[in-house]
């Protein structure tokens, strides 16, 4: 025991003797084979409420991003807005003016920012791994920029993105552009095995980085009863309840991110990839003895727990 805290309060722990398998389902890669999607026709796009019109085009300009509700979060910075070109992306392109992202992204709303900061510069020390486009965004951007963008989104009020559906079937899905899955175009249903099938609720909204509305994550049924029980007990010493860290509600608790009503995918695979050890440096170092022993089926029902949670 006396060992394990030493370890802990170092930041050196063991890895897993044999981490889990990464799950296909929780990192999409974009298929090879694309279905067949009506051309782009050039034309502008609008959205309900929204004086706003964009091509398709400057919807996926990642340095000028589309802002189609600018009275529902602060004044952005240039960075959050814009980038800096050619390697700082717009932090609006893929995480949204709202920060809530996507499932290929990250829910970045009400992040702590000294956790923030340290993320990036985890990124940039190779100690986070995971993301090419993040890696690149942390090796050229200035101090003063993270700074911006951490104060910014910690100032943007999380909001609910996610719901929880647990069932035994799910769309027929494929992994589009940009590593988004999406529902196979007339691809019926199949069995949800040990999966969580993560889609937009408005898959139009969705691509055009539109903010109104977020995603349906399905799980196996009796995935979130498991998770809590594992979430707020520690299921019999497996693991660590995760309140004490994370805060009664799993709102955060000081400089530790809250991860209530985040992306379940996005949770699998930043468990994962602690215990595998691709994702390191003083923001992981207690969580790798938090994750040692735990199974993909695990981390898939605490995920399923958190994401059905208020943010």
């Amino acid at each position: 025991m006396r060992a394990t805290m030493l370890a802990l309060l170092i930041g050196v722990v063991p890895l897993a003797a044999q981490a889990a398998e990464r799950p296909g389902w929780a990192f999409p890669v974009t298929d090879k084979v694309q279905p067949a999607v009506p051309a782009d026709d050039g034309q502008a796009k609008t959205a309900p409420g929204s004086t706003k019109t964009y091509t398709l085009k400057q919807i996926n300009d990642l340095f000028n991003p589309p802002d189609w509700y600018p009275d529902i979060h602060p004044p952005m910075p240039q960075v959050v807005a814009h980038g800096e070109a050619p390697n700082v992306r717009a932090c609006g392109a893929c995480h949204l003016p709202t920060g809530t992202g996507h499932d290929e992204s990250a829910y970045v709303a009400a992040l702590p920012v000294s956790y923030f900061i340290r993320q990036m510069a985890d990124y940039k020390t190779g100690a986070r791994k995971g993301s090419g486009s993040m890696t690149t965004i942390a090796e050229h951007i200035s101090d003063a920029d993270v700074r911006a963008a951490a104060d910014y989104f910690a100032s943007v009020k999380p909001r609910p993105w996610i719901r929880v559906v647990e069932t035994d079937t799910v769309p027929k899905t494929y992994v589009g552009p940009g590593n988004k899955r999406l529902r196979l175009p007339g691809g019926g249903d199949e069995p949800i095995g040990d999966r969580i099938i993560e889609i937009p609720e408005d898959e139009q909204v969705v691509l055009n980085r539109d903010p109104r509305s977020g995603f349906v994550a399905f799980v196996p049924k009796g995935s979130i009863a498991k998770g809590e029980a594992l979430a707020t007990t520690g299921g019999n010493g497996k693991t660590v309840a995760c309140a004490i860290c994370h805060g009664p509600t799993l709102h955060g608790l000081g400089d530790v991110p809250p991860i209530a009503g985040r992306q379940a995918n996005y949770l699998v695979r930043q468990l994962v990839m602690i215990q595998d050890g691709t994702r390191t440096g003083p923001s992981s170092a207690l969580m790798q003895q938090v994750v040692k022993n735990l199974t993909i089926d695990d981390m898939l029902a605490l995920a399923a727990y958190a994401s059905s949670r208020e943010p």
